[in-house]
């Protein structure tokens, strides 16, 4: 290996105390790929984690919803139902044994589940303010009642539940990319008047309700280090929106938490703040110096090369995450542990479906969304 991405190959211990053994972990990527009737995970779904978790140190797995009306993609994975547990347990038993950490990551869509995927088309968020973004604009969701966000936070700790019960070794938090938990943050979709809405603080208050209920069933249910991490999304474009101020009074708060990381959700691992920050630093800098060594910070955003990571964890971030990388290329890690990084592929392959172990329907909208994949036009 070459010396100079030594850095990439160093190991993180978390503050559970889990080791990983490089800075390299598989982002979250929605596959579409589970069984679309009961969300339990499908043999296809299995071989293509496997095949990428060989150099990571940990794969972070497509959003699993926590509630039959939380699904936000068709072939999506389910966390909501005991009978999905022995699926879940092959997907966990899979990416462990080829040496990785496997990390559920869990959500609930809200106000972005377009209504023909959730039973009587009852699409749901922190208020009635319809999304402008995502797969389901202009639709007006039902605001929930206090009851039911209540019922939320439960089904978050029975997802936990079932992660545990499944092999896996953590979970993440999906408090990122316009979903429930960040509605419920976001002032532009959380106008509520009880204890769940308001300024910003009390914006805080379901995202730390979920976190406190995960915590809670973790050290209910293992006696063994499980890792919970926390993804979010630093700024909206929408006013009024999250602003990068309001995200650094949220990670001032997280990482006084007991998570065992953060992950910050970016298409561009050196975009800059748009607004309420100082708009000359990227948002990675701004988040390492408000976190100030607390807690470990995954990057993400268009890291392709060895040269590019080798540049983004100079920044001090502590991890990497990569998603549309290693679905091109799922050897990534190893061709650099190897000293063979002028091998790594950077462009999708258009006719090698097969050879990457890509599920059907994966493939089919990778290959039909111009730009979301290098290679696709």
């Amino acid at each position: 290996m070459n010396n100079k991405y030594q850095a990439l190959f160093e190991p993180l211990h978390l503050p559970n105390g889990i080791e990983l053994k490089n800075r390299i972990v598989m982002a979250p990527m929605t596959n579409y790929s589970s069984n679309s009737e009961d969300g339990t995970v499908t043999e296809s779904e299995i071989n293509y984690y496997n095949r990428r978790s060989k150099g990571v140190s940990a794969v972070i797995t497509a959003v699993a919803n926590v509630t039959v009306g939380g699904k936000g993609f068709p072939g999506e994975i389910g966390v909501y139902s005991d009978e999905q547990i022995p699926g879940l347990s092959k997907l966990a038993d899979g990416i462990k044994s080829q040496g990785a950490k496997a990390i559920l990551q869990i959500f609930h869509a809200g106000r972005m589940s377009p209504a023909d995927l959730v039973p009587n088309g009852d699409v749901v968020g922190a208020s009635d303010i319809p999304a402008v973004r995502g797969a389901a604009p202009g639709i007006v969701p039902r605001e929930l009642t206090t009851e039911e966000v209540d019922e939320i936070i439960e089904a978050f700790g029975e997802a936990t539940r079932r992660a545990i019960e499944a092999g896996f070794d953590g979970v993440e938090i999906h408090g990122a990319n316009g979903y429930l938990i960040q509605q419920f943050f976001s002032p532009h979709s959380n106008r509520r008047s009880d204890r769940f809405g308001g300024d910003v603080e009390k914006r805080m208050t379901f995202p730390l309700a979920v976190i406190d209920k995960v915590q809670h069933v973790v050290k209910e249910y293992t006696k063994n280090p499980f890792i919970v991490g926390y993804r979010f999304s630093p700024e909206e474009p929408e006013t009024p929106g999250i602003t990068m101020g309001d995200t650094l009074k949220l990670v001032d708060v997280l990482a006084d938490k007991k998570l065992d990381y953060l992950h910050v959700s970016l298409q561009d691992f050196w975009s800059k703040a748009r607004r309420e920050a100082d708009t000359s630093k990227t948002r990675i800098k701004l988040l390492l110096e408000k976190i100030n060594n607390r807690i470990p910070l995954i990057g993400v955003g268009s890291i392709y090369t060895a040269d590019d990571a080798e540049s983004a964890i100079s920044t001090g971030v502590d991890l990497l995450a990569l998603g549309r990388e290693l679905v091109i290329d799922p050897e990534w890690v190893q061709k650099i542990e190897a000293g063979n990084e002028t091998d790594i592929k950077t462009s999708l392959d258009l006719n090698g479906q097969e050879a990457l172990d890509m599920p059907d329907a994966f493939w089919k909208v990778i290959t039909s969304v111009p730009g979301w994949f290098p290679g696709v036009e």
